[in-house]
């Protein structure tokens, strides 16, 4: 699933600073972020990473005050921890697990799959597997 800075935003009830249209979708710790995801400040003892990370979208309490120039878009909210868990809640009960076999996939008749399983586009599984 993706999101723009503007929905999770609007989500939280929270404040975009930086590009509204920025779009994530994954989650990462601020010290380790990669472009297209989202990570929190919420320790003081973290704030240097804020200049540092490649998260494209950081969501910072509202009281933040940054020292230097942030290269992420910021997402200002009162709680960054709660507002993460509220996310994360809002994600999972949202999101629907994909279960079979693209019709863009290659699956030999003699290879088993077991339950439960997604075979996503462009797979191939070959004779006895």
């Amino acid at each position: 699933m993706e999101f723009s800075a503007k929905q999770i935003a609007e989500l939280l009830n929270g404040t975009v600073e930086g590009d509204p249209e920025i779009k994530i979708n994954n989650v990462s710790k601020i010290e380790d972020g990669l472009e297209g995801t989202l990570s929190f400040l919420a320790n003081i003892k973290y704030t240097n990473y804020i200049y540092e990370t490649n998260a494209s979208v950081v969501l910072v309490s509202n009281e933040f005050v940054a020292d230097k120039p942030v290269q992420a878009t910021l997402i200002r909210v009162a709680n960054p921890y709660m507002a993460l868990a509220k996310l994360l809640e809002y994600y999972h009960s949202n999101y629907t697990e994909k279960i079979g076999v693209s019709e863009l996939a290659f699956v030999h008749s003699s290879a088993k799959i077991g339950e439960n399983t997604y075979i996503a586009p462009f797979v191939y599984i070959g004779e006895n597997v």
